[in-house]
């Protein structure tokens, strides 16, 4: 087997922040990610994509770091079970790269069997028209999410990153040029004690048009915090940074609503297919997450809908210069039709010019 990566930085198409950022730089315009390429002596050959965040101590650099590490002749797409759990010895951590691994063997894999990655993994054809993702808006100006807000008209469905001074601000912004949008909320971890997160969940449901809170408080907090904000929210909770993998969903019962799975925090499709499972086992509500991604780890994630009750995939319409093409978002509805590719991921490079 041959193992190829790079860094690829891709643009975002306005300035994101979100509350971690605030004290750190206030953002970024470009993040950096790292795309996996894997072709074996058949022809055959799979993509993979890491997208490694700084709030987790990770970047290019740890993600190239592994990848050296990694002897491609342990890695085989018709022994999956063997490759990953080699990719899992090499070393602790690592979430992104072994998710960038993780989404190559399978493409390779589901290619090879001539079927897309969902049908693949048994769980039937993707259904076309069914799967709505929310749209987020990053942390800015009142002005400048409000013009966020119209830009996304096709949208029917806001996430709203919270966190910051300007809060209440920014959400009357968003309300103003939503038009009656359903809207989410993300605090990231920002309501550092559970009666800082009650009273800002309170104002929330206040609204009325708030559907759900993402991350209220830090996942450091005990879980008796979670358990007496859980017995007192008017709004339901979903667990993100608290739910990083399906170890957790016991926990997570006691704290939230629902979690938050993303393929970049359980290390690919195969830990993000248990996670969202043990969820599911747990009478979780589930949702689909992302990072800023291109279209190769929202694709993947995509195969994933059918164990879900939310996505928010929308990592690869906040970019300018998305490398791949596969799953679109026409509107917030995810859908294969008129993708060329048939089978695996679904994804090819995308033609320049």
């Amino acid at each position: 087997m041959q193992l190829q990566h790079c860094r690829f930085d891709l643009a975002l198409r306005h300035h994101w922040a979100i509350a971690t950022d605030l004290g750190r730089g206030g953002g970024k315009s470009v993040y950096p990610v790292v795309l996996v390429d894997l072709r074996d002596a058949h022809g055959r050959h799979g993509v993979g994509e890491a997208s490694p965040s700084s709030q987790y101590g990770e970047s290019h650099e740890t993600v190239a770091r592994f990848l050296a590490m990694v002897d491609p002749g342990r890695l085989s797409f018709d022994d999956l079970p063997g490759s990953l759990a080699y990719v899992e010895s090499v070393a602790a951590g690592n979430g992104p790269a072994k998710c960038a691994l993780d989404i190559a063997l399978l493409d390779g894999a589901a290619r090879a069997a001539n079927k897309p990655l969902c049908e693949f993994l048994g769980l039937g054809p993707f259904a076309e028209r069914h799967h709505l993702s929310s749209f987020t808006l990053g942390i800015d100006t009142p002005a400048k999410m409000a013009a966020k807000t119209i830009e996304a008209a096709p949208y029917p469905v806001l996430k709203l990153k919270l966190g910051s001074a300007s809060d209440r601000e920014n959400m009357d912004a968003v309300r103003a040029a939503a038009g009656g949008r359903r809207l989410r909320v993300d605090a990231n971890a920002a309501w550092t004690s559970k009666e800082d997160a009650l009273h800002n969940i309170e104002w929330l449901a206040s609204l009325g048009d708030v559907e759900f809170v993402e991350q209220p408080m830090p996942p450091s907090l005990p879980t008796s915090d979670w358990a007496w904000l859980k017995a007192r929210s008017p709004l339901p909770l979903f667990g993100d940074e608290l739910y990083q993998h399906a170890s957790d969903a016991s926990r997570c019962a006691e704290c939230v609503h629902g979690v938050n799975v993303k393929l970049v925090k359980t290390g690919g499709v195969t830990r993000g297919k248990q996670a969202l499972e043990a969820a599911r086992s747990q009478g979780l509500q589930t949702m689909l997450g992302c990072m800023i991604e291109s279209s190769v780890l929202i694709s993947a994630a995509a195969h994933l809908a059918a164990l879900t009750d939310h996505l928010d995939l929308d990592g690869n319409v906040l970019i300018t210069n998305d490398p791949y093409e596969g799953v679109r978002n026409r509107g917030g509805w995810l859908s294969f039709e008129g993708v060329a590719e048939a089978s695996g991921l679904r994804v090819r490079p995308r033609r320049v010019g």
